[in-house]
């Protein structure tokens, strides 16, 4: 019998009879006794899900029965996530199964198949049918960066297909097609324009300090970051770019968020880290497990559940600080997850003006479970390369506040404007404009012009597997 984690093993020692039977198999069903229990022991929503309960099943024998009845591990692995609750509110929507944890693992750095385009699409009429989708920026190196399309672009069509919220997923995941271009009219329609853009894909890897730079003026030195995914493999890369900040003594920060879907829990906490400085060994956010996960933790091991500003790196190299009592972050819908984290965190320390639209509402986190004895990376079963990407914790502030599923709303409401989408990190970008006339004369500048905005669908990072990710590394709490 396979034993499922020291402390968690021990947790469910006295509530899972068959636990003791070894005599029973639980191989008949390989990959789908290790989704079962994987989730039994770290799904944030274990307690809602009735097949997941404790004692759900009286021993191996009849766990192995219910697993037998699924087709597929996909199938029961959607059987036994917490969808909706009783009333019909959306409760999971973040949950992910990968039938290959290398591109798991590569997922969770960036690393994807990308042509460069990174769009977003909104809604082209009031039915909601029909969908078009804009250029939001171009990734450095790629096909798209060779090809004529930039920033502000737009299109209405792949491959000669009108797009719309049922086919775009299917057409827009495609290693090779052709973009279908059109012109924005100053009534805010579109009008196709005869201009077509073949793309293909290939594997990259993201680098998501995607701009940094300062900008004066008066007595202001604003620097400026773009930050585009929390990627722990880029975490020297977000700190040399924090120090040429301090090396040029920047005196405020914009750091632009607007299409930073998240990624991690210990990357945001250096973040927030080198935005001040002056808060190291403090508490920057807590995480809240399941019921049973989080006693074990806080008899056990508390500061597990804890994550302190910081002055140092994982490498032991030190944290580049600029000792900020005030930054402005720019967001948008989709700006999300381990993004939001740095906003509902650093709040109770610092002024947090936030400029632009309301972010997605993701306050939870997942972890990586591999089928091994610990659930680890460590050991893994050679029979298959399954791997499970659930939501397994929330996360709050210093204040205990993290009650923001339906978004964070910003201090100052913003849209992008088709029309006029500028260039990103140039002083005269609507967005970024407007937050240095905020740091300058806390003004709201006169060239944003009203507009009715568009309804934005989904994103480029929507159709990646792990677009909007909040996500803990290293030990799971069965190895404390």
């Amino acid at each position: 019998m396979k034993k499922i984690g020291l402390i968690v093993f021990s947790l469910v020692l006295g509530m899972f009879i068959f636990q003791s039977c070894e005599d029973q198999d639980d191989t008949a069903v390989p990959v789908n006794d290790f989704i079962w229990k994987g989730l039994n022991a770290y799904y944030l929503w274990q307690q809602n899900v009735p097949d997941l309960a404790d004692n759900r099943f009286a021993n191996q024998g009849e766990l192995n029965d219910y697993l037998k009845g699924y087709s597929s591990p996909e199938q029961l692995f959607n059987h036994l996530i917490y969808k909706t609750d009783a009333s019909g509110n959306e409760i999971d929507r973040w949950s992910r199964i990968f039938p290959d944890f290398t591109v798991l693992e590569n997922a969770l750095q960036g690393i994807s198949k990308s042509n460069g385009v990174e769009f977003g699409l909104f809604y082209a009429d009031a039915s909601e049918t029909t969908v078009i989708g804009y250029v939001r920026y171009i990734l450095p190196g790629t096909d798209a960066a060779n090809k004529n399309i930039h920033r502000g672009d737009v299109f209405y069509a792949v491959n000669g297909n009108i797009l719309t919220g049922d086919n775009y997923s299917q057409l827009l995941n495609q290693d090779n097609y052709t973009l279908n271009m059109a012109t924005v009219n100053s009534d805010g329609s579109v009008t196709p324009n005869d201009i077509d853009v073949f793309l293909t894909k290939s594997q990259y890897s993201e680098d998501p300090v995607y701009i940094a730079d300062t900008y004066t003026t008066g007595s202001h030195t604003i620097g400026y970051l773009m930050y585009n995914g929390f990627y722990s493999d880029y975490d020297a890369e977000l700190n040399t770019a924090f120090s040429e900040f301090a090396s040029a003594g920047v005196t405020d920060l914009v750091l632009d968020l607007r299409y930073n879907g998240g990624g991690s829990i210990r990357t945001a906490t250096y973040l927030a880290s080198m935005i001040t400085g002056q808060f190291n060994g403090q508490l920057f956010a807590k995480q809240q497990w399941n019921s049973k996960l989080q006693s074990i933790y806080e008899s056990n091991n508390p500061s597990a559940l804890t994550n302190l500003f910081s002055n140092t790196l994982s490498d032991g190299s030190s944290i580049n600080s600029l000792n900020l009592s005030k930054v402005y972050i720019i967001t948008t819908g989709s700006t999300a997850s381990a993004s939001e984290l740095v906003i509902n965190c650093l709040k109770p320390y610092i002024d947090v003006v936030q400029i632009g639209t309301t972010t997605i509402g993701k306050n939870v986190g997942s972890i990586t479970l591999y089928d091994s004895p610990d659930f680890t990376s460590k050991n893994r079963n050679g029979s298959h390369r399954y791997a499970m990407q659930p939501i397994v914790l929330k996360i709050l502030n210093k204040n205990n506040f993290g009650e923001y599923s339906s978004g964070i709303t910003p201090t100052y409401e913003v849209h992008e404007n088709l029309s006029s989408m500028g260039t990103l990190g140039d002083p005269t970008e609507p967005l970024y404009s407007y937050a240095i006339d905020k740091i300058t004369n806390g003004g709201k500048p006169a060239h944003i012009s009203e507009f009715k905005p568009y309804k934005l669908f989904k994103d480029s990072r929507n159709l990646k597997l792990l677009g909007n990710e909040m996500y803990t590394k290293g030990s799971l709490p069965a190895s404390h």
